[in-house]
């Protein structure tokens, strides 16, 4: 029964789970009979590096000076098998992020801002470009399910090698690529028809379980005499099933890619819905290389959502040898500027929220394949810009390494976090904080 007409009218109510971006997509579906395709990985609200805090040492632990006492940052990867390890300055290197969704500009100043901090840059899904292994001093070549150009020359010219079983904004699934940015560069070094759409495949084709990724490692080390690291990289959703077999398999890195990464597109249902929070990956990957001797052996590298310094000393802390960042990197080389904010306007999009990179629209020149556009991107300009965020991570990490009394950012651990959530205490294995409370089966 409606209220007298002297009554105040009352507030209508949006419902908290028809909001009105899912009205919006039930309507975009309903109209065009289609999923949403995009990338920048998963952006639901999820329990997050931010659900924890240091504590910073007092009278029980002296803190660093940081004016005159070092702090190191160096870290070698790769050294259990390889000849050859690679010995970083940092630990932050550079997520796999092809040429063809990213453009060649980009895939060049992403290798010249990791190269002047004396880390890694990765190849990604589609091959080696001469731009991107001129510019880098450490790549890592990525062996994907798809072998999008794929050749035993470049493996060779490789530092190291990364077999991707899997990424975190969609484990179990591949990634898709328009032809809209399949140009005859591209489709060339992809063995592609120009301008058809492609999707990358979700599994190796050669091989169906961990006896035969066995194999695979040891047919990439002889291609490559052994001198070679042989990384495995795996999308954040069994991560301590997925790591123990990887180190049974004879890995010499593991990369743990969090569903807050992803730089790749995909279905949005896949991004937002598929695999585990990077901050609920860490720890059972650790237990898995503690219960088999081999952590620190064997190093773990963490991705998805490292955004500044403390996310790297948190994801340190929690047991990673080195951190990867992928979104991070290309808004640090000029992605979603906000001084391009007509231009994403329309496109339907604003600065800090574009996501339709598969569309090949950027107008920051970064994950298009148009000449008009992607000549925009000065790769020089765009290298120093990462590497002065690069060192800023650096820097902030061993800020908070220095107040917790360590010499060295990879002597930060789970005694110096607590959570701000039972959720997160419960996901990184670290105390409720005021408490020595860690949720979860067998803990006190």
């Amino acid at each position: 029964m409606r209220p007298p007409s002297s009554s105040p009218p009352t507030t209508p109510r949006v419902s908290a789970t028809f909001d009105q971006y899912v009205l919006s997509e039930i309507r975009r579906a309903a109209a065009t009979g289609i999923y949403d395709i995009r990338g920048a990985g998963a952006k639901r609200r999820l329990p997050h590096f931010d659900d924890l805090l240091f504590l910073g040492a007092s009278i029980s632990r002296y803190p660093l000076e940081g004016y005159r006492e070092k702090c190191g940052t160096d870290v070698v990867l790769g050294d259990r098998f390889a000849r050859k390890p690679l010995e970083l300055k940092i630990p932050i290197t550079i997520a796999g992020m092809s040429f063809g969704s990213l453009s060649a500009p980009a895939k060049e100043a992403l290798g010249r801002g990791a190269s002047a901090m004396g880390t890694s840059t990765t190849t990604g899904d589609g091959g080696m470009t001469l731009e991107e292994r001129l510019s880098s001093a450490t790549l890592v070549y990525q062996v994907l399910p798809s072998r999008y150009g794929m050749n035993p020359d470049d493996l060779r010219k490789a530092d190291a090698i990364e077999v991707v079983v899997g990424q975190g904004a969609k484990p179990g699934g591949g990634g898709m690529l328009l032809g809209q940015k399949i140009t005859e560069r591209v489709a060339a070094m992809r063995s592609l028809p120009i301008g058809i759409d492609q999707r990358s495949a979700c599994r190796h084709p050669d091989w169906t379980g961990p006896d035969d990724l066995q194999i695979k490692i040891e047919e990439l080390r002889e291609l490559t005499d052994w001198q070679k690291p042989i990384y495995v990289k795996v999308g954040a959703s069994r991560p301590y099933y997925d790591t123990a077999l990887s180190v049974k398999a004879g890995a010499d890195v593991v990369v743990l890619d969090g569903m807050q990464g992803g730089t790749a597109a995909t279905q949005e249902v896949f991004i937002e819905n598929v695999g585990i929070p990077t901050l609920a990956a860490i720890r059972p990957a650790v237990r898995a290389l503690q219960e088999l001797g081999m952590h620190r052996k064997v190093q773990l590298i963490v991705s998805g959502g490292i955004r500044n310094g403390a996310d790297v000393a948190k994801a340190l802390a929690l047991g990673a040898d080195a951190v990867s960042i992928g979104t991070a990197a290309l808004v640090a080389i000029g992605d979603n500027d906000p001084a391009l904010e007509e231009e994403y306007q329309a496109l339907g999009s604003r600065a800090g929220a574009y996501d339709d990179w598969h569309e090949g629209n950027d107008p920051a020149g970064i994950t298009t394949q148009n000449p008009e556009l992607f000549r925009r991107l000065d790769p020089i300009k765009a290298g120093r810009r990462l590497a002065n965020f690069l060192a800023v991570l650096t820097l902030e990490a061993q800020t908070i390494a220095r107040a917790c009394g360590k010499s060295h950012v990879h002597n930060l651990e789970p005694e110096d976090l607590v959570a701000l959530t039972i959720e997160a205490a419960a996901m990184a294995g670290v105390p409720l904080a005021g408490t020595d409370w860690i949720p979860g089966p067998g803990r006190v």
